[in-house]
């Protein structure tokens, strides 16, 4: 009798010691994210960190790279250096490229924007590659590109050896790094265009028509899911950067190392559900809101007015009471003119005490030429005129 009392006293204490052995964050984790390795949610407009397991553990990302290969790209557009209807030559080394692919052919050209809807929605290895090789001369160089630019943005845990995501020693990255990595791209609005389609053709009509269907099946199944990349290979096992906008926010999650796509869309949904459910967006500006005007002796017109690149919204907790919140604004008159329609001229930077809870590019409301020598000259004695009469 006693031994079995023994016993139950025992199993007792076991089974009240184990829950106190949990934090409520762990809990919380448990809950949350049930087969990933590890896991981040992040708000894209603040940056703001809304639950991590592990975020900072190096793993293989898998084709979850190629969201930092869709920003090169997207730069690249922005910088006027590539256009979307540019055609691109496919070589044999992109030809050869395994795993995901759109089947490019050696010699084949493609534009620009068929590669990218390749890359965004196929995850093609060969249409990455062939983007790689027209941007920076060779895979190498545009890996080179990719490093600096993960350092650029404070990656510490990101290196990468290729911009595929096959495997490669060393080539590694976080669930908190793709998240930035994510959030970079997203302020790209137009790539969404893309990252959003779950179907469409290449070589529409041509005997080697090719049908794309996204990796990513939320794009079909979850409200308000418009990206971004999946990933897998045997090491990585079953990876996804997703973006999900609703409302006034933009949750970015990120799972990596679950162990079927079934898991991974799971924790991916029930990290969304989660943001998307306990916190709120607050509206503090509307991207048509005039923010600044910049005097230009020599622009023409000879004033720029900044507006956000688009609405300025802060995160808070649903049953949070309203903060008053302060405003900066970041501006960079250095640039030399002309500045075309959209010119990222700063950042408005709003702020709660000394943390930094939202971010938006500033840019200029229509095009500014630099003023031409007639009106420059017209200028100045309008200026010495009026000095005389005064």
């Amino acid at each position: 009798m006693r031994k079995l009392l023994g016993v139950i006293l025992a199993l007792c204490l076991f089974v009240t010691l184990l829950p106190a052995g949990l934090s409520a964050e762990e809990k919380e984790s448990l809950d949350i994210v049930n087969s990933a390795k590890s896991a981040v949610l992040m708000e894209k407009n603040s940056g703001r960190t809304l639950f991590d397991k592990d975020a900072d553990k190096q793993l293989p990302p898998a084709s979850m790279t190629k969201v930092m290969t869709l920003l090169l790209i997207m730069e690249e557009l922005e910088k006027g250096g590539i256009t979307l209807d540019e055609m691109v030559r496919v070589s044999e080394h992109a030809a050869s490229m395994g795993g995901s692919q759109i089947f490019l052919e050696a010699g084949e050209e493609m534009t620009v924007e068929d590669l990218l809807k390749g890359i965004a929605v196929a995850s093609g290895n060969d249409a990455s590659v062939a983007m790689a090789e027209r941007i920076a001369g060779s895979e190498k160089e545009f890996v080179a590109m990719m490093n600096e630019k993960a350092e650029a943005l404070g990656l510490k845990n990101t290196h990468f050896e290729n911009p595929t995501g096959l495997p490669a020693e060393n080539h590694l990255s976080t669930a908190r790094d793709m998240a930035v990595m994510a959030r970079e791209l997203l302020l790209h609005d137009e790539v969404t265009q893309y990252t959003k389609i779950y179907d469409d053709y290449l070589r529409k009509g041509q005997d080697n028509e090719f049908w794309l269907v996204n990796t990513n099946k939320l794009i079909k199944t979850y409200p308000g899911m418009d990206g971004l990349k999946t990933g897998y290979t045997s090491e990585a096992k079953y990876c996804l950067t997703a973006s999900a906008q609703r409302n006034d926010m933009h949750m970015i999650a990120v799972v990596m190392g679950a162990s079927t796509p079934k898991d991974r869309n799971a924790d991916v949904s029930s990290l969304l559900d989660y943001g998307f459910s306990q916190f709120e967006g607050v509206k503090l500006y509307s991207k048509d809101d005039a923010m600044t005007t910049l005097n230009l002796t020599r622009g023409e017109p000879r004033q720029a007015v900044l507006k956000p690149e688009k609405d300025v919204v802060v995160l808070k907790k649903k049953n949070d009471k309203k903060t008053e919140y302060e405003t900066e604004l970041n501006v960079d008159d250095s640039r030399s003119l002309p500045y075309e329609k959209g010119a990222h001229m700063g950042w408005v930077v709003v702020k709660n005490g000394d943390e930094e809870v939202a971010k938006v590019r500033l840019e200029t409301s229509e095009t500014v030429e630099e003023a031409g020598f007639f009106r420059l000259w017209e200028r100045s004695w309008r200026n010495l005129t009026s000095f005389q009469r005064f």
